[in-house]
């Protein structure tokens, strides 16, 4: 389908989540998907209906917000999950079913254990059966870059011939390069009839690092829709940057000729609130939205900039989002500029959650000689966890010192106003006050990993503290934020223990999430 507009679908979501650690809650995909929303992606795929419950209800309620774009849920060939989606997605004014099935001959032999024509009579009947439910049916043949292009060729046509309206050609395992992609893309316009009524897509994974590369070179050879994911998260090494496809596509305007829907500007707020929620740190020199994107240290680039800003940057840091400083507010400020910096940040909250936020603010404002945007975002994230109940931290003391063993002495509050007092020893004052708040909850975690960073600058600056442990063999993640860093990790840990102890009593607690279903992949 011949235009100069690229679709961007967005998986975070559904690809994104299913990184190591990256599960979100339902309340977190909702802020994700109205962050996207006002991205102004296409295509959300909100997740995997069949995966899970929890799954269905989260594809279910993104659909309910009708935001704007396209709301896509994946689904193998089968007429069970074909369902599910149908179901999760069908209350959005503009909603998609995506398909797919293994063609790559790896797949065929030890997956599937089926033989090629078995494989194309499974993909027609299942983008048959989703187009008799809704008019727009993508399909992916998973594993493409790896199957033999005459056989890709004749699984995209009968895929066309079915009634798919988009053929998404994923390279699942980031195995191609540049120049084998475009080939691909050529071979198939060449040999596929009806390809130009179709809109041809791409959706790479980056294991060998070439992501956005194979992507780009995929929109050069006729794709006019990318898969991408914010700050590139997915499975292994993740997928193509949806900031950084964006980006090249508008920076290099000249030589594409090609658009994008998106609001450049939302791109930093975005990939800022994904990090948070997911726990995924952005690196510091992670291209468009890294730290030190639009750093200059350099005596001599410093100097190229202040002559003119194109000498050494090829792109200005508002067309992304980013202010010329990120010092915001103050402790004058009042709950108007609040809310509306909270806004400007991507976060969409409540009277309630607002006024809370507002509170800790003001309180943080008292200590803190300067507030930054990454203040706001802290004290949000650790607001929107201080409320999953039913414990919180009321107080905590730490004694530590050279060959001495840690004390910790911690008081928790529930939310019909009881205390319970612990106190724990530990190698260091971290392990001491993980197994005081186990002793007061009577949770056991396994503690898989630990990552503490500053929030902003300077010595006053808040710690933010991510756990991730394992509860019963099912994955958990904590954020926590605090000026004490000590404290900032009892509160992640204590994030979890409220999770857990709420999943009990709603009577999920031996909800498992590692089922073959949700590894499931393009």
């Amino acid at each position: 389908m011949a235009t100069n507009r690229i679709k961007i679908f967005d998986t975070t979501l559904r690809d994104g989540e299913q990184a190591p650690g990256c599960s979100m809650t339902l309340r977190e995909k909702l802020r994700i998907a109205k962050a996207l929303a006002d991205l102004n992606v296409d295509i959300i795929e909100a997740g995997f209906p069949a995966a899970s419950p929890g799954d269905f209800d989260a594809v279910k309620a993104i659909a309910d917000e009708n935001r704007g774009p396209v709301i896509c849920g994946l689904a193998r060939c089968n007429p069970e999950d074909i369902a599910k989606v149908h179901e999760a997605v069908k209350s959005a004014d503009k909603h998609r079913i995506h398909v797919f099935v293994a063609t790559s001959a790896i797949h065929r032999e030890y997956k599937l254990k089926m033989a090629k024509e078995e494989i194309i009579k499974s993909a027609v009947g299942a983008i048959t059966m989703a187009r008799e439910l809704c008019d727009d049916v993508e399909f992916s043949p998973e594993d493409a870059s790896r199957t033999e292009l005459s056989y890709l060729a004749e699984v995209v046509s009968a895929a066309i011939e079915a009634g798919a309206t988009t053929v998404n050609i994923p390279d699942t395992v980031g195995y191609t390069v540049p120049a084998e992609f475009d080939k691909l893309f050529r071979y198939l316009h060449e040999h596929v009839t009806g390809i130009e009524n179709i809109t041809l897509s791409v959706h790479c994974h980056d294991d060998l690092g070439m992501a956005v590369a194979n992507s780009l070179a995929a929109v050069g050879a006729g794709a006019r829709q990318v898969e991408c994911t914010i700050n590139g998260i997915g499975e292994r090494a993740g997928n193509c940057s949806l900031e950084e496809v964006v980006m090249a596509l508008k920076t290099r305007s000249e030589f594409y000729s090609l658009d994008t829907g998106i609001d450049s500007t939302r791109l930093y707020p975005t990939a800022r609130l994904v990090s948070g929620i997911t726990g995924m740190q952005i690196p510091r020199n992670k291209a468009i939205v890294g730290e030190n994107a639009f750093a200059h240290e350099a005596g001599i680039h410093q100097h190229g900039m202040l002559q003119h800003a194109s000498t050494y940057e090829i792109m200005r840091p508002e067309e992304i989002g980013i202010s010329k400083s990120n010092l915001v507010l103050g402790k004058h400020s009042g709950r108007h500029a609040f809310r509306d910096r909270v806004r400007d940040l991507g976060f969409d909250l409540d009277d309630f959650e607002v006024n809370r936020a507002f509170q800790e603010f003001k309180k943080l404002a008292d200590k803190k000689k300067d507030m930054y945007d990454g203040d706001i975002e802290a004290i949000i994230m650790n607001v929107d966890n201080s409320s999953t109940g039913p414990w919180t931290l009321k107080s905590l003391q730490i004694t530590s010192g050279t060959g001495i063993d840690a004390t910790a002495t911690l008081e928790l509050l529930d939310e019909n106003g009881a205390q319970i007092r612990k106190e724990a020893v530990g190698d260091g004052p971290v392990e001491a006050a993980f197994t005081a708040l186990e002793d007061a909850s009577g949770i056991d975690l396994t503690l898989k990993n630990f990552e503490l960073h500053s929030a902003t600058v300077g010595e006053d600056a808040q710690g933010e503290a991510t756990v991730v442990v394992e509860f019963n063999g099912q994955p958990f993640r904590g954020h926590g934020a605090s000026q004490d860093i000590i404290e900032a990790t009892c509160r992640a840990y204590l994030e979890v223990i409220n999770r857990i102890l709420r999943r009990r009593e709603l009577g999920l607690e031996e909800i498992k999430a590692t089922t073959d279903v949700n590894r499931a992949t393009i």
